[in-house]
């Protein structure tokens, strides 16, 4: 049955992990899928759904292996993906990742014992490298670290994308200083919060986040996310679970579709 005008499907979906079984996971992922979501099930779905782009977020259980997805943005130019990377990689190593597709890399600091010195050379220069290449910040952080790591990363200039809603406090909510913080960061025009992983929140705090990122941020500044599949979820929900979740914390359907073209603009034009 045609879904209603009310209720069509986003233009792109902006956090997907793909990956084969066959793959070199790292020594310390935190799962070991046993089954495979490649890209050409990925973009099935996609098609299913009619949802025209997607984009590949770096799975932390591969590490900086990334000749898997170089090799998916090569053969379909309808993804775009993150990577993570080594800090101290070099700026022709990212320039070519960019020209096969890559539009960020995905800077992983959740559950550190200790951050990294973000405002150090290391990070200062691929900072640097990435925001004269183009290419984003993914933010991928516990929501109390977000204070103390926002500032140097703005300060480079780059463009930041901070994935899950900017991690809300399960007890603070929208009052967690991270949060607060991920708000602040918008205002500097160059962050941008997804609206993804919404099965791994609780659904009434993920709610009460997207008003909030509504109000503050608007459409022109939220990035909305599958997730899929949905790893670490045993029974595999089905992908129309996530889209009808997305109707839900956005219920106007314009400006679900503005997140849709926020992603365009970024990501693909």
């Amino acid at each position: 049955m045609p879904r209603s005008d009310s209720a069509l499907p986003p233009v792109i979906d902006t956090h997907v992990h793909l990956f084969t079984r066959d793959l070199p996971f790292t020594a310390n992922a935190w799962t070991r899928p046993d089954y495979d979501f490649s890209a050409e099930q990925y973009l099935a779905t996609l098609d299913e759904h009619g949802i025209a782009f997607g984009v590949i977020s770096a799975a932390t259980i591969l590490g900086d292996y990334s000749d898997y997805t170089l090799a998916v943005l090569r053969r379909h130019r309808r993804l775009r993906a993150t990577v993570i990377v080594k800090p101290h990689v070099d700026r022709a190593t990212l320039a070519q990742m960019a020209n096969a597709g890559v539009v960020g890399v995905r800077i992983v600091l959740r559950k550190l014992t200790q951050l990294p010195d973000l405002g150090g050379e290391t990070y200062q220069r691929l900072f640097r490298h990435m925001a004269d290449l183009g290419l984003h910040a993914e933010l991928l952080v516990t929501g109390a670290d977000l204070p103390a790591i926002l500032p140097p990363i703005e300060a480079s200039g780059v463009t930041i994308v901070i994935d899950h809603f900017a991690d809300p406090d399960p007890q603070l909510g929208i009052a967690s200083p991270g949060f607060i913080a991920a708000l602040r960061s918008v205002e500097t025009g160059r962050t941008f919060i997804k609206l993804a992983a919404t099965l791994r929140l609780d659904r009434e705090l993920a709610r009460v986040s997207a008003r909030r990122l509504l109000e503050v941020c608007g459409p022109e500044r939220l990035l909305w996310g599958s997730d899929a599949p949905f790893i670490g979820h045993e029974h595999r929900p089905p992908y129309a679970t996530v889209l009808r979740i997305f109707e839900e914390l956005v219920p106007d359907a314009r400006q679900r579709h503005a997140i849709g073209l926020t992603g365009l603009r970024q990501f693909f034009f």
